[in-house]
């Protein structure tokens, strides 16, 4: 194995088969493959999610991310006739939006949609997103109308390695079984595995809890400067509801249900902050503090995601694991199969 250096982001590179790459979810969810890896006998085991219990430390409290997703991706026109694609990131103050844009646009720009949805261009931002006004018939949409609106004429905003249009069973597939807060453009993905039954269980044998975190499109964004510290961390919205707030300030063992949950905890843990903004960056020189042990898929190459999968074993221990998932025709990404630390 090439040597291998935690800050160089070379070296979260791997090469991926393209048919490992999931573009549909196993079928129940719960056939997934699940990889479990125990540190403290550093010793991996193969099985599937419907075997997840068995595996997760008594006396776990476990951590989900109820985020729902919006239908974010709308498709439009200029005023001079030219196709747009627009996809919705994330609400900011005064009801202005942050979203990207596929398609050539200027501050001033409307940009015309169904049910006569309208979008003024207010600002063009250097990391390539925009600042935009919704609008119908003049008159400027709050978040929650704009929600009702993008649910009724948009598309749900699959992972762009999915390379295929969004289908009907994707809008209960890319959605967890709990999922309440709209407001995400990308599904907390450790959750999709669950199955009603599997969770009734679950629930049955630990106590259970939630947090909101709303996935941004940074979550896709590849890490592309050559030192990772380097690279600019997305910020995400987030909520923890008091319940989960005294959880997480006591000394209970936590399992986070996903690489969002693990983030939001940390987050909390660091600034004592209930809501508010999370930009933290989890990597082999930036451990987590709280989270004992994670639930996870498995993520692109280079990519914030496997770095914040290395904070908790390690560079060359998560490179291990991954090739050994390839080497087992894992099925990688959001549809994908997964792997449980603990």
């Amino acid at each position: 194995m090439k040597k291998i250096n935690p800050l160089k982001t070379s070296s979260y590179d791997y090469d991926l088969p393209d048919h490992l790459i999931a573009t549909y979810p196993a079928n129940p969810a719960d056939a997934a493959k699940l990889l479990v890896y125990d540190r403290e006998s550093d010793t991996i085991i193969h099985t599937t999610f419907k075997n997840l219990l068995d595996y997760i430390p008594k006396d776990t409290h476990i951590f989900f991310n109820d985020t729902k997703v919006i239908k974010a991706r709308i498709f439009g026109r200029k005023e001079t006739g030219g196709k747009i694609e627009l996809l919705f990131n994330k609400p900011l103050p005064n009801d202005q939006y942050l979203v990207y844009i596929r398609g050539k646009v200027l501050e001033g720009y409307e940009i015309s949609f169904d049910k006569n949805l309208k979008v003024k261009i207010i600002k063009l931002q250097e990391d390539g997103s925009r600042v935009v006004e919704f609008y119908i018939d003049d008159k400027k949409l709050d978040f929650l109308t704009l929600v009702e609106v993008l649910n009724d004429i948009g598309h749900l905003p699959l992972p762009p390695y999915i390379k295929r249009e969004d289908q009907e069973s994707d809008n209960s597939d890319y959605q967890t079984l709990f999922a309440k807060n709209y407001g995400a453009v990308a599904a907390p993905t450790a959750s999709l595995h669950f199955t009603p039954e599997l969770l009734d269980n679950l629930k049955q044998r630990y106590n259970t809890h939630y947090l909101t975190l709303h996935v941004g499109a940074g979550t896709f964004k590849p890490v592309e400067c050559d030192d990772i510290l380097d690279h600019p961390m997305h910020s995400e919205y987030y909520e923890i509801p008091k319940e989960s707030e005294d959880i997480i300030n006591s000394d209970k063992k936590i399992l986070a249900v996903g690489t969002t949950v693990t983030r939001t905890i940390e987050y909390y843990n660091d600034t004592k902050k209930a809501t508010g903004e999370a930009n933290l960056f989890l990597n082999p020189l930036n451990k987590p503090k709280r989270v004992d042990y994670l639930l996870t898929n498995f993520h692109l190459p280079k990519s914030t995601l496997i770095m914040l999968v290395a904070s908790f074993i390690g560079l060359e221990k998560t490179m291990k694991i991954y090739h050994e998932a390839i080497e087992k025709n894992y099925r990688f990404f959001s549809y994908g199969d997964g792997m449980l630390i603990i």
